[in-house]
């Protein structure tokens, strides 16, 4: 019995249809209706065997199956444009801007950027690294093509097909220390910080304050280097996500520890309206495709 042959232009579908946020998305950009897109879904469950979708809420998310077949679509897509480009002797070219957060860009930032170059060494990268609602705003504006962002902390809707930002994964909120740190519970627990506006900060001082835990800022920083450091040297400790945490610092369960639990926070992926050049969707499926091997196990992706 022969193998079955995945469709190529089906799996392109998906994954632009992922990429942007919705059929209706992806119909628009590949010139189609999104009935037909839908028609092609349908076909693409058949040719699998499984279901790739399942209704979450009003929209539409993917199964584990359709999960995972995503990222082969993805390499797929990928090989396929690659072999072409280099087939017909052309070179992808132009300009990318792309934001991250302050947590991606130390150590999982220039892997991506050194694989992305070394893809395609004529485009233009431009790179940015802020806090969450100044990169989701530059990238609805058209100031930059892709951006990774947090989304709201406690927000656990699905990776929905229904339009806005794709949301990758949801993180663990932690309470990060340094080694052997011990709360002196006779004393206000010493907090070290981002300053304002930061959900992070909002989110620990609320937990805190709903446990009934007296606490204090010992230390803020505009910066998330600077507050590390700060933790590592002992000034208090912080709340953060599990990414970009430094080796020598420790992530704190809230289990017979006294520290309040915390909740998820979605990790999402933010596109302009406007980003459409082959450079910012090879870009898109790298960052996708490398986010896979730096999450924390059961965050998804």
């Amino acid at each position: 019995m022969l193998p079955t042959n995945l469709d190529m232009d089906i799996l392109r579908a998906l994954v632009i249809a992922m990429d942007l946020g919705g059929f209706a998305r992806a119909a628009e950009r590949l010139g189609r209706t999104q009935s037909a897109i839908s028609l092609q879904m349908k076909k693409l469950e058949e040719q699998v065997g499984q279901p790739l979708f399942r209704k979450a809420g009003r929209t539409v998310a993917l199964t584990d199956t359709g999960d995972v077949l995503l990222g082969y679509a993805r390499r797929i897509v990928a090989l396929n444009d690659e072999a072409l480009t280099t087939a017909r002797g052309g070179t992808v070219d132009g300009t990318v801007r792309v934001g991250f957060p302050q947590d991606l860009a130390e150590r999982w930032l220039p892997a991506v950027l050194g694989a992305f170059h070394r893809a395609h060494p004529r485009v233009h990268v431009e790179a940015r690294v802020g806090r969450g609602q100044e990169l989701r705003e530059q990238a609805a504006q058209g100031g930059l093509d892709l951006a990774l962002a947090f989304g709201a902390i406690g927000d656990t809707a699905p990776a929905g097909l229904s339009g806005g930002p794709v949301t990758l994964a949801h993180l663990p909120v932690v309470w990060v220390a340094a080694p052997g740190f011990r709360a002196d519970p006779t004393a206000p627990l010493p907090l070290a910080l981002l300053d304002s506006p930061c959900m992070f900060r909002q989110h620990g001082i609320g937990r805190l304050d709903e446990a009934g835990c007296p606490w204090r800022i010992t230390f803020t920083s505009p910066s998330l280097s600077g507050l590390w450091a700060a933790v590592e040297a002992g000034l208090g400790v912080t709340v953060r996500t599990p990414l970009g945490v430094p080796a020598g610092l420790a992530v704190v369960g809230a289990t017979g520890t006294g520290f309040p639990a915390l909740s998820r926070v979605p990790l999402e992926l933010h596109r302009s309206p406007a980003a459409t050049s082959p450079a910012v969707e090879r870009l898109c499926g790298i960052l996708t495709e490398s986010l896979r091997g730096i999450l924390p196990p059961g965050a998804g992706i």
